[in-house]
């Protein structure tokens, strides 16, 4: 039977655990930058996917996208026994590190706002200046009888 509640638990604890263990434990230089952002656990408690991040060094440098996985993979296995110590469920979950992109696409999301808010801005200095088209009194005037 699958308990939704116990895989959220775990898969908060997981998240954790690599987190505490990236930052303190391993010492793998291409793993300096790279965050922990959440953890999945499947219903059988038997495989966890676990979301990273990657930061450049500077805000201008570009991340290292390939070597900051290649240095999860290397680090799988003790990452996975980390888990297997902290959590002492009967079988530790294999771990899945995925790529998050969920920054990047908050990012272009904020781009396009700030597009669109600059379009409303010009929309908005046109329309003050804009007067209607046409005669300022359209409806028809009616005439004098004598005419």
């Amino acid at each position: 039977m699958v308990d939704q509640a116990r895989a959220r638990r775990l898969a908060k604890r997981i998240s954790s655990i690599v987190a505490t263990a990236i930052e303190y434990e391993v010492k793998d230089p291409r793993l300096r930058f790279v965050t922990i952002t959440d953890a999945k656990v499947t219903g059988d408690l038997r495989e966890a996917t676990v979301y990273y991040t990657v930061m450049g060094e500077t805000l201008d440098a570009e991340p290292d996208y390939a070597a900051a996985s290649a240095g999860l993979e290397k680090a799988k296995g003790v990452l996975r026994s980390k888990v297997g110590a902290g959590t002492g469920v009967k079988f530790t979950p294999t771990l899945a590190f995925v790529l998050d992109k969920v920054p990047d696409a908050a990012r272009e999301m904020e781009e396009l706002l700030a597009r669109a808010r600059a379009a409303d801005d010009a929309v908005a200095r046109t329309a003050a200046n804009a007067r209607h088209a046409g005669d300022a009194d359209p409806y028809k005037v009616e005439r004098d009888s004598a005419e």
